[in-house]
């Protein structure tokens, strides 16, 4: 795993220092501890940090080919760069190293961006064309690696993988975006169609950009897309082998590497697949951590001791305390950005633990996403019938009424916090899925915003791309679009910014298998009812994993790394909430007053606003240190 920054100038190709780019990616040398790289010609400069990984030894970046014509700097992993590299020797190229960056040099000069398609891992990479004089952006296909870029005042375009590489270069300038904000209050992270700086862009998952001497700078192109419009044919049984043969696949591929290698286990059902499988694939105990709590109701150790104990892995645990709220700091510089998944916590946890014995660590994310595992799902899908029995009209006066004359109990045992799904039915399903994703509702935030802050805004929600991506899905019914928008949407912005960040902060590779892209074009075309399925989502993932995992893990209650943030802005943290009201930076957009409310609500038991107390905390910090 590596970080890259680097520069070229399109209209004219200006002189670059090399130390301008030794400052970008020395910004990034958490992500690379193990040596740096730059190289630089005119109109173009480029810089790498490595953490090696495979062929250790040799695979130094910048890498060039003979004369230089080409040149590359590449961060992540390519899992069938073997094949790739026999293919392309086959052609007539001649490799000089063991590693899978080389296979892009070669695989442009013989494919150009057809090369993309061809490529089986996670990546972010800039390639330098001295022949065509053009450099060429791309990213993997479900946005598991980062890149960053801006548009500079002398022309250039800079690139990096992340926000705090291109903000070490003098010419960025740093201006809040206001609608980015909005984007992080409703959702709870800045997405990838967004950034907090104003004029700073992230290159879309599974797009590339192709910068050419001489012409402007053009929108990002699509390479890749998953469609949930087709369906697979075959027996369940028949289905069930492909799933586990996909599953094998992917987890077998992303073992490649020359050093220590382990996985996360949580004791939940993906983290215990991956592992029991990696067990299946390998002569030597696999090397497991988990992250526990003092709390029972988030502790998952037993389930991961079960787990552990079966597949005979070399276990080890550790105890996080509930006040580990004094990560916030080292949170706010990993992310660069405010994000508000409080679950990060946890997860540098975890990444901290296993690169105390591993470099690279198998994760099980994304399983949820490609099968339908979230609650959300289930939710959507039960009010999707009930708004094909009756009538928008009717609907939205009817469920419209008795939504708003409903009290909001939060207070209350779940089954009797009715007001959300009552409003809910009174939406059509794209609005009310949005919303449901979201983290701070449309109507708190009206309450918190300044009216100039919502003035500025004209009426801008951040739920609106998620419900255009529904709209727009390549999709068959309402649990398709629901899953291809979370896959747009909130995948990479979510939880695959949580756990780059944190791994890299800690010098960790973290792959995720269960995001093969083979696996997850499978999982798309299966029926609706082999993913969801009596109340249990991934319902064909977990009866293809009986043979490996027993009942009490694959059919317990999912719980995820459950951070307890509103027990503390009523305990530990309460003066850190009371203080929110008085930030000079938050003043810039909220009203104080609101905010104050906010938290005296929260504090007295009166409402439940911890997730939005967390999410102002953590802005509040991150633009002090974005913005001063």
């Amino acid at each position: 795993m590596c970080g890259i920054a680097g520069l070229y100038y399109p209209a004219l190709p200006k002189p670059i220092e090399p130390a301008r780019i030794a400052t970008m990616t020395n910004a990034l040398a958490h992500r690379g501890p193990d040596g740096s790289g730059i190289w630089t010609a005119p109109g173009v400069g480029l810089g790498h940090r490595r953490l090696s990984i495979i062929d250790v030894a040799g695979s130094p970046q910048p890498m060039a080919t003979p004369g230089e014509s080409h040149v590359v700097v590449f961060n992540g992993e390519i899992y069938n760069y073997r094949e790739v590299r026999a293919e392309l020797a086959g052609l007539g190229a001649r490799f000089t190293t063991d590693g899978d960056t080389e296979v892009l040099l070669h695989g442009w000069r013989a494919w150009g961006p057809g090369l993309l398609s061809r490529l089986n891992g996670m990546f972010a990479f800039a390639l330098y064309d001295a022949e065509a004089r053009s450099l060429f952006l791309a990213r993997d296909r479900l946005g598991v690696k980062p890149l960053h870029y801006v548009g500079l005042s002398d022309g250039a375009v800079a690139f990096a993988s992340e926000l705090k590489g291109l903000l070490a270069h003098p010419l960025v300038r740093r201006a809040p975006d206001l609608g980015a904000i909005e984007d992080y209050m409703a959702l709870g992270y800045v997405p990838d169609d967004s950034s907090i700086v104003a004029g700073v862009r992230k290159l879309p998952a599974g797009h590339f950009l192709l910068l050419e001497r001489g012409r402007p700078v053009p929108e990002p192109v699509r390479w890749w897309d998953v469609d949930f419009s087709q369906r697979a044919r075959g027996s369940t049984r028949d289905l069930t082998a492909q799933l586990v043969h996909h599953l094998r696949e992917a987890v077998r591929s992303r073992m490649v590497a020359d050093v220590p290698l382990g996985a996360f286990l949580s004791g939940g059902v993906d983290s215990s697949a991956v592992v029991a499988l990696m067990a299946e694939a390998s002569r030597q105990p696999v090397k497991t951590c988990t992250i526990g709590f003092e709390e029972a109701d988030h502790d998952e150790r037993a389930h991961a001791d079960l787990v552990a104990r079966r597949f005979a892995t070399e276990h080890r645990t550790r105890v996080v305390a509930s006040d580990d709220f004094g990560l916030i700091d080292t949170l706010v510089d990993a992310f660069d950005e405010p994000f508000a998944d409080a679950s990060a916590l946890a997860t540098y946890r975890v990444c901290a633990l296993a690169r105390e014995t591993v470099t690279v660590a198998l994760s099980g994310d994304g399983a949820d996403e490609a099968f339908a595992g979230y609650r959300r799902h289930r939710f959507h899908v039960a009010e999707e019938r009930v708004r094909g029995i009756l009538p928008a009209q009717w609907r939205s006066r009817l469920f419209g009424a008795l939504g708003r004359a409903y009290p909001k109990a939060d207070w209350a045992p779940r089954p009797l916090r009715a007001k959300t799904t009552l409003l809910a039915l009174a939406d059509d399903g794209a609005t009310a899925y949005a919303r449901a994703v979201g983290v701070t509702a449309p109507a708190t935030r009206d309450r918190l915003y300044a009216a100039a802050t919502r003035t500025a805004l004209g009426g801008y929600r951040g739920e609106q791309r998620y419900v255009a991506t529904m709209r727009a899905a390549p999709a068959r019914d309402a649990l398709d679009a629901a899953q291809y928008a979370d896959m747009q949407h909130w995948l990479p912005g979510d939880i695959l910014t949580k756990v780059d960040r944190t791994s890299m902060a800690v010098s960790l590779e973290a792959r995720e298998p269960l995001l093969d892209h083979r696996l997850v074009e499978f999982a798309a075309t299966l029926p609706p009812a082999l993913r969801l399925r009596g109340g249990q989502g991934k319902w064909l993932m977990k009866k293809a994993l009986e043979p490996w995992l027993p009942k009490e893990i694959l059919y317990r209650p999912k719980m995820g790394f459950v951070t307890p943030v509103s027990a503390w802005f009523r305990d530990a943290l309460a003066a850190e909430a009371a203080t929110l009201a008085r930030s000079p930076v938050l003043a810039n957009w909220f009203e104080p007053a609101a905010v104050e409310r906010l938290a005296a609500d929260h504090r007295a038991g009166r409402a439940e606003h911890g997730r939005t107390l967390w999410q102002l905390v953590m802005l509040d910090r991150s633009m002090r240190r974005l913005f001063g």
